[in-house]
């Protein structure tokens, strides 16, 4: 793991075009190799998108492996370039949105995009905020991950296994939250909500954390750019009329505005993630 870390740090220093190109080759190999992870992503791309032909789903396939692998390089330049270079590679737009509600508790819902961890590294830059984390079996990664995010000195994060109380309490003190509540963590704290038409376990956070801490809910959904143009995180207008009465009204509003932007850029979402692993009872595994 530490040769690797170390290839990492080598390769931040080169032009993002030619990690791009390197990260676009790696990603075919491991489209030709992964087999359990292309599954996974072959029967979600089956699933939420049945309109499309065998061969352009495989087509989503790859590319999404080689948004993965571009991604995954780019963690070099997250963790260890300068400033100036992460200002000029990862771009802000529609800010005005989060400023017009700044003096509020604000949640930014950060759908699992392959551009998550660029734009959360672009706020952590100039905004203090508070985001959790999943505990990793290797400790220096785990040392590493906590290094990288903490750097620029904004932002303050707790692991899952904290519990949700320190989250609250900052979002009340108006830190905004970075939330990922798009996963399946199982039926625990969970309602089925279609998502792209299907049953999907979806985690009713969103809803609960912004009525118990009065938060406006502000998309931030992070994209990456072709080649070696960088990213881009886009502020959408804060969410009229949210939380509504009904938790699982607004959880599935939660899912449909994810569908929608996933729509926009369907290679890089997290396909290799078992989205519909936990199935409503007496239904079949698709898995």
């Amino acid at each position: 793991m530490r040769f690797v870390v170390f290839l990492l740090w080598l390769m931040h220093f080169l032009p993002l075009s030619i990690q791009a190109a390197i990260g676009n080759g790696l990603g075919w190999v491991l489209y030709k190799l992964a087999r359990s992870r292309t599954r996974v992503a072959r029967i979600n791309l089956k699933l939420c998108f049945p309109e499309l032909s065998d061969t352009e789903r495989e087509t989503l396939v790859r590319k999404h492996v080689q948004s993965f692998m571009r991604g995954a390089l780019d963690h070099g330049l997250l963790w260890w370039a300068p400033r100036r270079r992460l200002e000029k590679l990862i771009r802000i737009e529609g800010l005005e949105h989060w400023l017009a509600v700044k003096d509020q508790p604000v949640i930014w819902l950060a759908p699992h995009f392959m551009g998550l961890d660029a734009g959360g590294t672009r706020l952590a830059m100039d905004y203090p905020a508070v985001s959790m984390y999943g505990q990793q079996k290797n400790p220096y990664v785990m040392q590493l991950l906590l290094r990288s995010r903490t750097r620029f000195g904004t932002a303050e994060l707790y692991s899952r296994q904290d519990g949700i109380k320190p989250v609250i309490k900052a979002i009340r003190k108006g830190l905004p939250f970075y939330y990922l509540p798009d996963q399946d963590f199982g039926a625990s704290d969970a309602v089925f909500v279609p998502f792209f038409g299907v049953s999907a376990a979806t985690v009713t956070g969103l809803s609960r954390l912004a009525r118990v801490g009065r938060a406006k809910i502000v998309p931030a959904i992070s994209r990456q750019l072709p080649g070696g143009q960088g990213y881009v995180l886009t502020f959408y207008p804060a969410w009229e009329n949210f939380p509504s009465d009904d938790v699982e009204a607004d959880t599935r509003r939660m899912n449909e505005f994810i569908e929608q932007r996933v729509r926009e850029m369907p290679e890089q979402y997290f396909w290799t993630h078992k989205r519909f692993k936990t199935r409503p009872p007496g239904e079949a595994k698709f898995y």
